[in-house]
């Protein structure tokens, strides 16, 4: 029955006439040659002749021998790929992507209802997050009260924003990207998908197998795997991810705290009402290596004389308007599993065991409890559903990746037919963010089409 389902929501559309792309200048202070369009689909790819909506691209030319295009995405839900490029993310400027720069066209897009894409997915973030409630509700009041939060905020995002929050599934933005690959006249696409790019590419090569010359899947999500799961994976990855984090202040001139107790002054943070915005903006800084100086400073201040918590505060999604996409999108692919007050709460005291200093917060976390009681039709919740009848993809794991545990891309890579594992070995959240070596080989590979050597790891 779940094969059959899966079948029938996966079953391609046929394909409309390509629309032409009106290129125009869109340069940024790195890229002159920057060049965006936009692109006409379906609000509902089962209507094909119904009601429209646009899709915002952006194009970086090869400066060499062209190979075709190589669409990204910055990861999310709600990530703005078209700007992402022009700012020089998904290593554009890095030098291991040198090669690639010369030999394909970065291709950007804003998913539906994100950034320049329109209609824009629109809610009052004050009506999604509500500290006063949070994401752990202690008795079954505070349950009631979170799912009538919830409720009513799902409603003004769909009052706001309209029909189009009722369609940003990623199903329907693997059709929309191949609307984008006729418009560009491309018979393959090339991916490089990061984070929750990495399901948005192996939804498309589920969907579209043919049409796939190359993917690399890195920081990758296993849409596969239950929410509870997945809820527990991030608990222990976090985890994992603060005391690798204590432990290199042990180590390093770099961290303001050397020689000190940093996981209790992470707890002392942790201490305040506002422990759930505290750890949502530490964890924006713990998810990438190269920001733990500058981390670990803003810890010495949270946790000086005059404690100084602001900078947390600021690096915070909770309750911000950059958190009204990730909500409507991950209400549609990450739909809540909880049943009722008392299994949120026996999951929830399962996270507080196996992170007992980082659960107040983390992403799936974040999505089961705000997803609970969410009135839109969640359009694409997860299931097991194998990708077949493509050439090698890459997928890319980090061990001590805080975001997207390695157990995801294990997962991630059995279900496809021909899929290779690369793995890195040091922190942070993806390796093409944190790693020179995984970059080489990301490179590497969709240049030439060929996965690296099983005994290759960074």
């Amino acid at each position: 029955m779940i094969r059959a389902l899966a079948l029938t929501l996966l079953a391609p559309v046929a394909p409309a006439a390509a629309p032409a792309l009106d290129w125009q200048p869109c340069p940024t202070p790195l890229f002159s040659q920057l060049v965006c369009a936009n692109v006409p689909v379906p609000l509902d790819w089962a209507k094909p002749d119904g009601a429209k909506i646009s899709i915002r691209v952006s194009k970086l030319p090869a400066s060499g021998d062209r190979i075709g295009s190589l669409l990204t995405n910055p990861g999310g839900p709600g990530g703005e790929g078209a700007g992402a490029i022009g700012r020089g993310e998904l290593g554009t400027t890095t030098p291991e992507f040198a090669e690639l720069r010369k030999r394909f066209d970065f291709i950007g897009f804003d998913p539906r209802g994100v950034g320049e894409s329109t209609p824009k997915i629109q809610c009052d973030p004050a009506k999604l997050y509500d500290p006063s409630i949070g994401m752990f509700p202690g008795d079954n009041a505070a349950y009631q009260r979170l799912l009538d939060l919830n409720r009513a905020g799902g409603k003004e995002c769909l009052a706001r924003t309209g029909p189009a929050a009722e369609h940003v599934d990623t199903v329907s933005v693997a059709d929309d990207i191949d609307a984008i690959r006729r418009a560009l006249g491309e018979a393959k696409i090339s991916w490089l998908g990061v984070s929750y790019g990495s399901e948005v590419g192996a939804t498309y090569a589920a969907k579209y197998p043919s049409r796939v010359r190359a993917a690399v899947l890195d920081g990758a999500v296993d849409h596969s795997r239950s929410m509870r799961l997945t809820i527990l994976d991030e608990a222990i990855a976090g985890e994992d991810s603060l005391h690798r984090f204590a432990a290199w202040c042990q180590t390093t001139d770099e961290c303001a705290l050397r020689g000190q107790d940093v996981i209790a002054r992470y707890d002392q943070v942790m201490r305040d009402p506002r422990a759930e915005r505290l750890a949502n903006g530490f964890y924006g800084g713990l998810i990438l290596k190269q920001a733990w100086p500058p981390l670990s400073k803003m810890l010495a201040a949270a946790t000086g004389e005059q404690p100084d918590l602001e900078p947390f505060l600021e690096l915070s999604s909770l309750g911000k308007a950059d958190s009204s996409s990730f909500r409507v999108i991950g209400c549609h692919d990450f739909p809540s599993p909880f049943t009722g007050p008392a299994d949120l709460r026996a999951s929830a005291s399962l996270v507080r065991k196996l992170a007992p200093h980082t659960w107040h917060y983390s992403e799936m976390w974040e999505l089961s409890a705000g997803c609970a009681g969410w009135p839109i039709k969640a359009q694409y919740p997860t299931r097991p559903e194998r990708i077949r009848d493509v050439p090698p993809i890459l997928v890319v794991g980090g061990e001590h990746d805080p975001s997207t545990p390695l157990v995801w891309a294990r997962g991630l890579v059995s279900r496809i037919s021909g899929g290779h594992l690369l793995t890195y070995a040091d922190d942070g959240h993806t390796g093409l963010y944190n790693s020179a070596c995984v970059r080489v080989q990301e490179a590497k590979y969709l240049v030439s089409g060929v996965v690296p050597d099983h005994s290759t790891s960074c």
